[in-house]
């Protein structure tokens, strides 16, 4: 059944890719005029990418708390634990940027899409790669786009999230934007962490948490870190011990 599903979700993608690309292609040039942020762009791949690309039949999605989503600027965080966490993710219906990693944007037709709908690259390990990340995620914020970042900076192979990062809570904190939750269950279910076969069964469950407002933090990243790592802690049911250590939580 892992065969079939991976085969699936291969040819799905390899015969829809190229549509995609080229309607995408379309209505950004159509839609470039009016609509500078590309939300006409984002709201057709993420349908295209939520429903076709996990349309096995063994995979269900659930996704709760849209109501939860702010209008304007906001800073949407999610852990991590799958790529298939980025086809989940595009099921929000919300007209947000994502970051990823630089690489992906070098993907023919998933990069070209990616730059098209001016999603975030980063490039890890160097300041400036960060600093420029973070001057871009400013310049969509100050637009009233959100923005979504995994503030782990990778795949975690256990349920417990790894040390968050302090990047996406500073650009929170420098903006007076809120933080979203994005609380993702079950996707290892789909594909494992660097996996290469899909699961034939899966039951993926997404929650969006009420917003977490900055101001009461002061100028302190590391502390509204703690208090979004822990309100996952609580949603995923586990227990407070499993918050990272001082010294690894002060990692940019």
């Amino acid at each position: 059944m892992k065969v079939l599903a991976t085969l699936w979700f291969w040819v799905v993608f390899l015969t829809t890719a190229p549509i995609c690309t080229t309607v995408g292609g379309l209505l950004w040039l159509v839609t470039w005029p009016f609509d500078r942020n590309h939300a006409a762009l984002h709201a057709f791949v993420s349908r295209w990418c939520h429903v076709l690309y996990l349309s096995w039949p063994g995979w269900k999605v659930r996704i709760e708390g849209r109501e939860h989503l702010p209008e304007g600027p906001a800073i949407l965080v999610a852990n991590h634990q799958s790529a298939s966490d980025i086809l989940v993710a595009m099921g929000l219906g919300h007209p947000y940027k994502f970051v990823a990693k630089a690489s992906l944007f070098r993907t023919p037709m998933v990069g070209w899409l990616m730059t098209w709908m001016g999603y975030v690259a980063v490039r890890r390990g160097t300041a400036q790669a960060m600093e420029r990340m973070l001057a871009d995620c400013t310049g969509w914020l100050r637009r009233g786009v959100p923005v979504l970042i995994y503030p782990e900076g990778t795949y975690s192979s256990t349920p417990v999230p790894l040390p968050f990062k302090r990047g996406a809570f500073q650009l929170a904190i420098a903006e007076q934007v809120p933080v979203v939750p994005v609380v993702i269950e079950g996707t290892t279910r789909i594909l494992g962490w660097d996996g290469l076969w899909l699961g034939p069964s899966a039951r993926v469950r997404m929650r969006v948490l009420p917003p977490v407002p900055v101001a009461s933090f002061g100028e302190d990243p590391v502390a509204l870190a703690d208090r979004v790592r822990g309100l996952y802690l609580e949603a995923l049911g586990l227990p407070p011990e499993a918050q990272a250590p001082v010294r690894e939580r002060k990692s940019a």
